[in-house]
């Protein structure tokens, strides 16, 4: 009988029966792998366990232990989900149902909007679907056949005619229902041990405003129980912290529709949260030396053409044109655009004078408010707004310099991160197909990257194709309180910039070399990052981020002036206080005070008065004791930034 030969992923090879599927492979090794079994993969590219093992093929079996192992589980939940939903409604057309980040969802129309009852009903249908363990089986037909049966389904004909016309098209299907799939699925849906749908929202097809508008259905799935049980533990600890939520409630930030999608209005609690870490960063930034610079909102459109942005990020800008006519006879129209970063105006004034090698590295830093043109479907409170602030700062260096520069200001982002007890780690990427510049200084620039992340000890992965257009990056994903992960500060090199902007230094031997340039934003977005924090923090901030830091409340209405008097010395030790003088009871006060997460409340009474002292309570010790006010006002004068 003839056979075949594979590798194992352990460097070992085996010997098969000619026709042997990854599962057979597996149950080669033993039966409890091949009970584990749920995907396998062939040279490293995952299949079904059902695919034929060719000769001389590196095969692996995947596992619920494997990373791709949750992906391949909830592609094929989306496909049970779709199942149960055409089995309740008959009429429903369908889009894409991908797998994301802790589940999967399905774009889909029923002509009618879901209701909680139906999302149930859903949900106990997958159930017996499960229960079913019906098999997941593939094949492949052409175009034209993929037509014919998809003939009732006009979104999914749309995909097949955007595929050229000999395109071998894969299908799955399991029961009744069969849906455009590249797969791998596992074998039978019984496989699917734990899943819940867990929200509805709507979803342009295609993610374009101008198409029509779909429901969505989310889901999440695991291989346990009890991981799905801590999943939703999470995701009902991350709702209690919602930043939206808690802006609206401690007064942070405010959205009007009257000012448009994404741009936010912040209240006196936020402007004070801003500018504190403004000013904490400042003062860190002028000691590492940076120098501050403080650039326009809009820039002539020929400023974006010669940096690239009218190129390659238009469509994410807002462009207008103005008459700059100085004759009411004459028309001259000149085109503008709202800026998206700050890097043309930094190196317009690098531009300004000449340098020498001796003023590298020079670091110009800008708290730059800039406008982007988000879709609003993805626009979300602080995290994805259409106007924010930048803290931005570019260094420009030698090409010997940029190693040193980068390690700099990766040694800020573990200052600042620590500061705000996050973990991180790192992802380099690369250069993208839409780019600029010489290959030599992609793979010089790239190369630095790496080497600073290894002198550093930051752990990283590599992000193939994902790098701006103008350098290769580095971006840092912080983990909050929950587990969660946040993209938030980034480090670019660009040696393109430098060039299209014909900047140069006097070398030592008096001859002119174009300097090299890094982006760099270490909050990234100010929103973003105080968004991020907010829910990091469940919205109690540490005491010296905190807006209000100390609220006084008298017991009674003979009080209320020795409360002022105290505010009068925190205030002027550097402490942000509020005087609780309003008719209620001290319980009230306190109840409000704890709300609000005022870190320290100050209970001042008849004691208090005759003794120059306050009562302190902390917002989660408690009662802390009577202590003197120019005491207390220590531990506020400490925490001033």
């Amino acid at each position: 009988m003839p056979t075949l030969t594979i590798s194992l992923p352990d460097g070992s090879s085996k010997e098969l029966v000619d026709g042997s599927t990854v599962y057979d492979v597996a149950a080669s090794i033993g039966a409890g792998l091949a009970k584990a079994a749920l995907a396998g993969k062939i040279d490293g590219v995952p299949v079904d366990l059902s695919v034929l093992v060719p000769n001389g093929a590196t095969v692996e079996i995947i596992t619920n232990k494997s990373p791709e192992a949750l992906d391949i589980l909830r592609h094929s939940a989306a496909h049970i989900m779709a199942q149960a939903v055409q089995e309740l409604f008959s009429q429903a057309q369908f889009g894409i149902g991908p797998a994301i980040e802790d589940g999967f969802y399905y774009d889909i129309e029923i002509g009618r909007s879901f209701t909680p009852e139906d999302l149930a009903a859903i949900e106990q249908r997958m159930h017996a679907i499960v229960a079913a363990a019906l098999p997941f089986t593939r094949r492949e037909v052409t175009a034209a056949q993929a037509r014919e049966l998809f003939a009732t389904q006009p979104l999914k004909l749309e995909l097949i005619d955007e595929l050229p016309s000999d395109t071998v098209i894969s299908l799955y299907s399991q029961g009744d229902f069969t849906d455009l799939c590249r797969g791998p699925h596992i074998p039978d849906t019984g496989k699917l041990a734990a899943f819940k749908l867990t929200k509805l929202a709507g979803a342009y097809w295609r993610g374009d405003s101008e198409r029509q508008m779909l429901q969505r259905i989310y889901g999440t799935a695991w291989f346990s129980k009890k991981d799905q049980d801590a999943y939703l533990t999470r995701i009902e600890e991350a709702e209690k912290r919602d930043h939206r939520k808690l802006g609206r409630e401690l007064g942070i930030y405010m959205m009007d529709e009257q000012a448009g999608v994404g741009l936010p209005l912040y209240l006196p609690n936020g402007a004070r949260v801003i500018r504190t870490l403004q000013e904490w960063l400042r003062k860190d930034l002028y000691a590492r030396g940076y120098e501050e610079v403080i650039t326009p909102h809009i820039y002539n459109a020929e400023v974006w053409k010669r940096s690239g942005h009218y190129y390659f990020y238009q469509d994410n800008m807002y462009f207008f044109t103005i008459d700059e006519s100085e004759a009411k006879d004459a028309s001259k129209l000149s085109e503008y655009g709202v800026k998206p970063m700050n890097c043309p105006g930094h190196v317009l004034l690098y531009g300004n004078e000449l340098r020498s090698y001796r003023d590298l590295p020079l670091r110009f830093f800008e708290f730059g408010t800039v406008y982007r043109h988000e879709m609003s479907g993805v626009v979300h409170g602080l995290l994805r707004a259409r106007g924010f602030t930048q803290d931005d700062a570019h260094v420009f260096c030698r090409q010997d310099q940029v190693l040193d520069e980068v390690l700099a200001i990766l040694d800020l982002v573990d200052h600042i991160m620590s500061t705000f007890e996050f973990t991180y780690t790192a992802e380099i990427s690369t250069r993208p197909e839409k780019s600029i510049g010489e290959d030599s200084k992609w793979e010089f620039a790239t190369e630095q990257l790496k080497a600073a992340c290894a002198a550093h000890g930051l752990a990283y992965d590599i992000n193939e194709g994902d790098g701006a257009f103008y350098g290769p990056k580095i971006d840092i994903k912080v983990r909050d309180a929950i587990g969660r992960t946040w993209q938030c500060s980034t480090v670019q090199v660009d040696f393109n910039f430098p060039e299209r902007f014909d900047l140069t230094y006097r070398t030592a031997d008096n001859g002119e070399e174009q300097p090299w340039m890094l982006h760099r934003a270490i909050f990234g977005s100010i929103e973003r990052f105080l968004g991020i924090l907010l829910e990091h923090y469940a919205g109690a901030l540490p005491l010296w981020l905190a807006p209000v830091q100390v609220a006084v409340i008298p017991i009674s209405d003979r009080h209320i002036d020795y409360a002022f008097e105290v505010k009068k010395q925190l205030a002027a030790a550097g402490g942000r206080v509020e005087v609780y003088n309003q008719n209620e009871p001290m319980r009230v006060k306190i109840a409000k005070a704890q709300q609000q997460k005022i870190p320290y409340m100050l209970i001042v009474g008849d004691k208090e008065v005759a003794e120059k002292t306050v009562g302190v309570r902390d917002r989660t010790r408690g009662d802390q004791g009577s202590q003197p006010v120019a005491d207390f006002a220590q531990i506020i004068a400490a925490a001033v930034v």
